[in-house]
């Protein structure tokens, strides 16, 4: 491979970022066909059911009246080989008369999984592996992680003061952070399949978690952890559909007017009458979430911790003070030894507005 290789690898990147608010529950992949040096189509996966990269790139180059034999298709995750909602992609391609296919990384969904690139070099096709795939496997972060774990990518994100506090005393917390960094809350709420919260959040803030200030076909399901079924029928969260209502107890009565109202019900309960954090996740990764945002309390955010569920946090700190009798991020109890704290790992520091937004991956093991 040489640099032509990872300038063509780049743009198919760039193409499959364009699926990253719809391409879910399946992959974000980018194709960019090139035959003598020049591109003859390109394309990137669409929303579930519709055509994959290698398909859109396919059909790019027949509308654009260029030969696609003997070119080579740059695709950031390996072709797949099975018949799911579409045809294989690795048939298309070797349908097409590519002469040579490279890969990002290859696929790690097991009905996958090097048959793709096991198939394209049975038709006789060159295919190469591994460029660029530090950059794929970021871009598809959670669905690596449902395919290999069975669990979505979990993200808590938390707005708070510098001194780390998320609201008073009393419960106030609107608004800490400024416009700009909750209207790029909102991105982190598009590309994710799921945005979870917590009863309490939902009793005292009464919020929608809906995307309004990012462009988007698609609204993420909005999952609420409710152990006793105490959410109001009239909360704003529970209008326009597309919710999750996850309960420790089944009280039928309450189950049966959340779902009148078009929401469903799932009880997964960890036998001291709480929800099953750890259930609810494989749960959501077996409907094919990928991505999971978090926008929850100091409870909520500090079980998930301390059971190792929370795998990124995406933090936005104000430029002020709330002091030690405001509430903190996480509840995490009293530590004895610092060999019990949560340890994380720095990914991007950077300014948005007057705020400072920093995102680190939790450490474990």
């Amino acid at each position: 491979m040489d640099a032509a290789d990872s300038v063509w690898m780049a743009r198919a990147l760039h193409l499959a970022e364009r699926g990253l608010f719809t391409t879910t529950p399946n992959p974000r992949v980018g194709c960019v066909l090139v035959r003598d040096g020049m591109v003859v189509g390109e394309g990137y996966t669409q929303p579930a059911g519709q055509n994959h990269a290698e398909v859109e790139a396919l059909a790019d180059a027949h509308a654009r009246g260029l030969e696609v034999r003997g070119a080579t298709a740059y695709v950031s995750l390996e072709p797949c080989s099975h018949f799911g909602r579409t045809p294989p992609c690795a048939d298309a391609l070797i349908a097409a008369g590519v002469a040579r296919v490279v890969v990002a990384m290859q696929d790690p969904n097991p009905l996958v999984a090097g048959q793709g690139i096991a198939k394209l070099q049975a038709a006789g096709i060159a295919v190469e592996c591994g460029l660029m795939e530090a950059d794929a496997g970021k871009l598809n972060i959670g669905f690596v992680s449902r395919m290999t774990r069975g669990m979505p990518w979990l993200r808590s994100k938390v707005a708070m003061s510098l001194d780390g506090r998320t609201a008073l005393a009393n419960g106030v917390s609107q608004w800490i952070t400024g416009e700009a960094a909750r209207r790029d809350g909102h991105f982190w709420r598009a590309r994710s399949c799921a945005v979870m919260t917590g009863i309490d959040t939902v009793l005292a803030d009464d919020a929608q978690l809906s995307v309004r200030h990012v462009e988007t076909a698609r609204q993420p399901l909005r999952v609420v952890l409710d152990s006793r079924l105490r959410i109001p029928l009239e909360a704003k969260i529970l209008q326009g559909g597309n919710v999750l209502v996850v309960a420790a107890t089944a009280d039928a009565a309450k189950m049966r007017a959340l779902e009148h109202l078009g929401v469903k019900v799932a009880v997964f309960a960890d036998g001291a009458g709480r929800v099953d954090l750890a259930a609810t996740l494989r749960h959501l990764a077996s409907i094919g979430c990928n991505e999971i945002l978090v926008e929850a309390g100091r409870t909520l955010n500090g079980a998930l911790l301390k059971a190792g569920l929370v795998d990124e946090l995406v933090l936005y700190f104000a430029p002020q003070l709330l002091g030690d009798m405001a509430r903190g991020m996480a509840q995490l109890g009293e530590l004895t030894g610092l060999g019990q704290r949560v340890e994380l790992e720095w990914q991007d520091v950077r300014q948005v507005g007057k705020d400072l937004r920093i995102q680190a991956k939790v450490k474990k093991g």
